[in-house]
């Protein structure tokens, strides 16, 4: 009997012990539409749960993530199943063929959502980055924590302004998505290489500006620190928002 006990005490510990250090993410669609939200866990590391899932509008899904952990997030929208049983995308589009991305990362244009969770309650840092071009609007806000623990946000839609050479047109040819000037000429001014490896050398541009006029909070390109990246300790949760 008592070893019984012994053992149930452990298993208790155990499993306290292992959400410890776990975050909440929360994901909310405020979009009139469905959207197919994706996961990628970087540095090689193993993925999350589930690294892909339909979110109905006005639906919300929440997610634990053991720290640390960094990765990003995002959502694909105008999604369908062809008659091969195929899974695909009109923007945002992971290619696994199926609703869960299995490691693959959204092709841009995306809005993402970037995390840098710290182990034991650390500083970590998060984003909504349009580096790789918009999609759909998006916020990422904390709950809990300490410190700035500011929202970052997109919540304009930058396809209503897109310019033509950056645009991504839908069936009825309206844009769907616009794509950033690194991801739609592949230069090096646009994209911070070469010469322009460093923030001296890569200010923004007229693209960029359309980005950040719209989106003040959000990264605009690479170098776009200074208004966009922001921090939280104390291991908060968060909460993702698709059209906030």
């Amino acid at each position: 009997m008592m070893k019984t006990l012994v053992l149930y005490g452990l298993t208790l510990v155990f499993f306290f012990l292992s959400g410890v250090d776990s975050t909440r993410i929360t994901f909310t669609n405020n979009c009139p539409y469905n959207v197919w939200p994706g996961t990628l866990t970087a540095d090689q590391k193993p993925q999350l749960s589930t690294t892909g899932f339909e979110l109905a509008s006005k639906q919300y899904f929440s997610l634990d993530v053991q720290s640390p952990w960094k990765g990003r997030f995002w959502a694909r929208t105008l999604c369908s199943t062809d008659s091969t049983g195929r899974f695909s995308c009109a923007t945002a589009e992971c290619s696994s063929g199926q609703v869960s991305c299995n490691g693959n990362g959204a092709i841009p244009p995306a809005s993402l959502v970037e995390i840098n969770i710290a182990p034991d309650g650390g500083m970590d840092y998060y984003d909504v980055s349009l580096v790789d071009g918009f999609n759909l609007p998006i916020s990422v806000a904390t709950q809990g924590g300490t410190g700035d623990c500011k929202a970052s946000t997109c919540p304009a839609n930058v396809n209503e302004v897109c310019p033509p050479e950056l645009k991504v047109k839908g069936s009825t040819e309206s844009a769907i998505a616009c794509k950033s000037a690194c991801i739609a000429f592949n230069q090096p001014q646009y994209c911070c290489t070469g010469a322009y490896d460093k923030p001296e050398t890569c200010p923004p541009t007229d693209y960029s500006r359309i980005f950040k006029n719209q989106c003040p909070l959000a990264y605009s390109y690479a170098y776009d620190d200074k208004s966009s990246l922001f921090t939280c300790s104390g291991r908060p949760n968060y909460v993702i928002t698709f059209c906030p």
